[in-house]
């Protein structure tokens, strides 16, 4: 009883970042043990640990690079454990605990309410319950769709039942950005590459998805977006910037389909389904594909990287300095802090980016650095499109990318922070010019 005791102490001492991230590692060690019961894995199929670890974290992280295949190697009971980790992964820890709070009625606590804010990118307290609720009920809204429209086309493969489970799984995979599939043989979608229902509705799941709770809530608030808050604005003008882009340099790459590029430069958002063999790709389209995921999604959604702001107040602090002008978009200003937040947070991922890499190339020597920086900043963004590599990875190479995944999903600014406890110092220290360029 004492030790219990010692362990709630423990856990309320703890700033929220920490806590946040420890929720993170705690369901990946509970899925992992979950995905090793004999019920969840298939009676001709053989989980080691080191594949139920990656599986779970690749899950919870809504990643969607697998080790092993989850329809040949789990049962339907496996496979529902990956689609809770995915959902859990994608609304966060602390939403799906407030959330349950909020079904019991029990009250929600000020503790839990700054965890839910940390987690949501949210600026203050208020309407912090209020905006849980809209969070749960449009995520059922948005996969109840998906599975809906993604039903229509596995049902004319397979029967009711089975088409039904896979379109459950489908949708919740897709709004939550993570690229797990269950149609077996590490197919991923492939053979549904030409099949407009099933890509469009993939899209609109995974935009939608990584747009952000925030501003899907400020779309259906307004309607317009002169309206729009300065983050709503920022946030779709950078991601459909970037679709366009990502769209026609596909294209101009890879001998694929209009539908076929756009679909992949939706998917390296941080979703990670492909509708082509990503190991087929030139070094060029593998180049773009790699630039996609390290910006990620939004912030606030279900997806990762760096995130589309960071990305785009990065490039108006440039536009500034070459034109002499403040930092401004939408006639608003980007205050002092949100530019070093932007750049520290590139940094930092850029330099866990840059030593996964090393540590991938020193022990997984076979492959080519191209195979495997697109592994490490796929692990990074969240992504989960893999050039086909992942399942013959050594046990250090998925160790790696596990910890590059678990960084990503809780973001290297939070891990960095959240052991830092310092007060600002009252002192300040005489400025001099240091020679840049």
């Amino acid at each position: 009883m004492k030790l219990i005791q010692h362990i709630i102490a423990f856990f309320k001492k703890q700033p929220p970042g920490r806590l946040i991230a420890l929720g993170f590692a705690l369901a990946i060690l509970f899925g992992t043990l979950l995905l090793l019961l004999p019920v969840s894995v298939r009676d001709d199929a053989e989980v080691s640990f080191v594949n139920a670890l990656f599986t779970s974290t690749s899950a919870v992280c809504v990643t969607g690079l697998i080790a092993i295949d989850t329809a040949d190697h789990f049962t339907p009971f496996g496979q529902a454990v990956v689609a809770a980790l995915v959902q859990v992964g994608g609304l966060g820890v602390t939403s799906i605990g407030v959330g349950l709070m909020i079904a019991t009625g029990k009250r929600v606590s000020l503790k839990s309410r700054n965890l839910v804010k940390e987690a949501l990118n949210v600026d203050n307290y208020r309407g912090i319950v209020r905006l849980v609720k809209s969070v749960l009920i449009l995520t059922v809204c948005f996969e109840a769709v998906g599975a809906l429209l993604s039903f229509l086309v596995f049902s004319q493969d397979y029967p009711p039942l089975h088409a039904l489970g896979i379109s459950l799984f489908h949708s919740i995979a897709a709004f939550n950005n993570s690229g797990f599939d269950i149609l077996g043989g590490l197919r991923n979608l492939i053979p549904y590459q030409n099949n407009i229902l099933l890509n469009v509705t993939t899209c609109f799941l995974i935009i939608f998805g990584g747009l952000g709770f925030l501003v899907i809530i400020d779309i259906m608030k307004h309607r317009r977006f002169k309206k729009l808050a300065l983050h709503s604005k920022v946030v779709i003008i950078t991601s459909v910037v970037l679709l366009a882009a990502g769209t026609l340099l596909l294209k101009a790459t890879e001998d694929i389909s209009w539908m076929g590029a756009f679909f992949h430069s939706v998917s390296a958002r941080t979703a990670g389904f492909s509708t082509y063999s990503i190991g087929d790709f030139s070094n060029a389209g593998l180049f773009v594909l790699c630039v996609l995921m390290f910006i990620g999604a939004s912030p606030g959604s279900t997806g990762g990287g760096i995130k589309t702001s960071t990305f785009f107040v990065m490039i108006q602090e440039a536009r500034s300095m070459f034109t002499k002008t403040p930092v401004h978009s939408f006639h608003r200003s980007i205050s002092k802090e949100n530019i070093s937040r932007a750049f520290l947070i590139t940094f930092l991922s850029g330099s866990v980016v840059c030593i996964a890499s090393f540590l991938m190339c020193v022990l997984e020597p076979e492959y080519s650095f191209m195979q495997l920086f697109f592994e490490v900043v796929s692990a990074f963004g969240t992504v989960g499109l893999s050039t086909g590599i992942t399942p013959y990875l050594g046990t250090a190479g998925k160790i790696v990318i596990v910890l590059v995944m678990f960084t990503g999903r809780v973001g290297a600014f939070t891990l960095l922070s959240m052991w830092i406890d310092r007060a600002e110092p009252n002192a300040r220290y005489s400025e001099e010019t240091v020679v840049i360029g």
